[in-house]
């Protein structure tokens, strides 16, 4: 680590320690009474349960907001996300040589933004178990802006039908979770190797106890930046199947640490899969594609201009991902990982090419120990990818989250990442394609 990283490192870990202990001071003193501290109740938990959502619906949530309308005939709900983050990829210059032997630049940044915001309006209407959510998403660091939203129905507890846009089901970070994450964006082998979220159809609840599931059908795994002009006649099919066994929850959302303290151990278990025949959605005569969720080992985009040979130019491809996940939470402690296996096959195109599958394996470790009970949580990462062209990419690295009110609504976060060769590569996540050296992110998010 250079010199300037360090210092970076250093006034960024003075901050946030800084401002933990003028915030913790108060939970410190009550941690030092007889009585202890007090139980942690997280209210979005809890708003959540009771107003808007199954949590195994699969979907991006609102938090528990604030109760606008309430009669007869419906309700209204508006509720907040926002992250303000700064990310420094480090060294500044960088290159990397791709799979195909041919040298490539690795665009590192170094910015400051308020990177993300989503507003919705949620509620039921006519009858309480016909559900709506309108979403406002915009993305201010690519400058994208959309409204979209879903509607669902509460048949039973067994079963719950949505429309809308909705995840494709080939992570578990994508059913659910988010934001409440290591730190604001996912870890490297999940970003590589994910689907994304597009218009589609789903089922999903709880047939048995502590046992979960949702299915769902796409019309693509991204539709991000594709219009119905450009797409296909093809379908995404996704599912995924996951069980509590010991306690029947696995706290809010799911999502990553144990700030709510389980006194008893918490585990979840569970299995993604997807299947989708994708196009590049744009004509053969255009370089670059349309389609970009979808990356080689090297950070590629394989239906761009000669990604996978010289003059060739994919056209369509078969896209199949299978994920297996695990994780518990016990006083404090989380240790959860995902082992993730893609399958690209059945390649059309304009030329030859030099082969026929591409068989790509990754998994990522998140483990957490909330160092001060209900507001500081220390954690560490790592990732690795075993891959068709043998660069073997990984990362390792840490962070920590400070909890000011003791509740997943609002969140300082530092993260730190060490990272080698990354497949994973865009302009809101971590990460840089093909790029080797450190990310240092400082971020706050709030939930409310």
């Amino acid at each position: 680590m250079n010199r300037s990283l360090q210092n970076i490192a250093r006034s960024a870990c003075a901050f946030v320690f800084g401002v933990a202990g003028s915030l913790l001071s108060p939970g410190l003193s009550m941690a030092q009474d007889d009585a202890g501290p007090p139980p942690v109740v997280d209210s979005t938990q809890t708003a959540q349960m009771e107003k808007y959502e199954n949590l195994y619906s699969g979907q991006f949530t609102p938090g528990s907001g604030f109760d606008i309308i309430r009669t007869k005939r419906g309700t209204l709900n508006i509720s907040f996300y926002g992250l303000f983050r700064y990310i420094n990829q480090l060294p500044a210059q960088q290159n990397f040589t791709d799979h195909l032997g041919r040298p490539q630049t690795a665009k590192a940044r170094n910015d400051i933004n308020w990177h993300r915001s989503m507003v919705w309006l949620t509620g039921w209407f006519s009858d309480p178990k016909f559900r709506y959510n309108i979403t406002a998403w915009s993305l201010a660091s690519t400058e994208q802006t959309l409204v979209f939203g879903n509607l669902r129905y509460l048949l039973s507890q067994k079963m719950t039908f949505g429309v809308g846009i909705s995840p494709n089901l080939t992570n578990r970070s994508l059913q659910g979770s988010w934001p409440f994450w290591a730190g604001s964006d996912r870890q490297m082998a999940e970003e590589f190797l994910r689907g994304g979220f597009a218009s589609g159809a789903w089922v999903t609840g709880m047939p048995l106890p502590r046992v979960f599931y949702t299915a769902a059908v796409d019309r693509s795994i991204s539709q991000l930046g594709n219009t119905v002009g450009d797409d296909n006649r093809d379908m995404a099919y996704s599912a995924s199947v996951w069980a509590q066994p010991t306690t029947g929850e696995f706290g809010p959302r799911g999502g990553f640490g144990d700030l709510e303290h389980h006194n008893a151990l918490a585990t979840q278990f569970g299995i993604s899969g997807c299947t989708a025949r994708e196009g590049r959605y744009a004509p053969v005569s255009t370089a670059a594609s349309k389609a970009t969720q979808i990356k080689l080992s090297d950070g590629l985009n394989p239906f761009d201009a000669n990604a996978l040979a010289n003059g060739v130019t994919v056209t369509k491809l078969t896209y199949q991902n299978l994920s297996f996940d695990a994780g518990a939470k016990y006083k404090g402690f989380s240790l959860q990982g995902e082992f993730t296996y893609r399958k690209l096959s059945s390649f059309e195109a304009n030329g030859p090419l030099p082969l026929q599958e591409i068989h790509d394996r990754a998994f990522f470790v998140e483990a957490m120990h909330m160092v001060v009970p209900a507001r500081l949580g220390i954690y560490a990462v790592g990732s690795f990818v075993y891959d068709q062209f043998q660069r073997r990419p990984y990362e390792l690295g840490g962070g920590a989250s400070l909890y000011p009110y003791g509740n997943r609504q609002w969140r300082l976060n530092l993260h730190v990442m060490h990272v080698d060769r990354s497949p994973a590569g865009s302009n809101f996540g971590y990460y840089a394609a093909g790029m080797t050296g450190t990310i240092f992110s400082l971020g706050t998010d709030i939930l409310l």
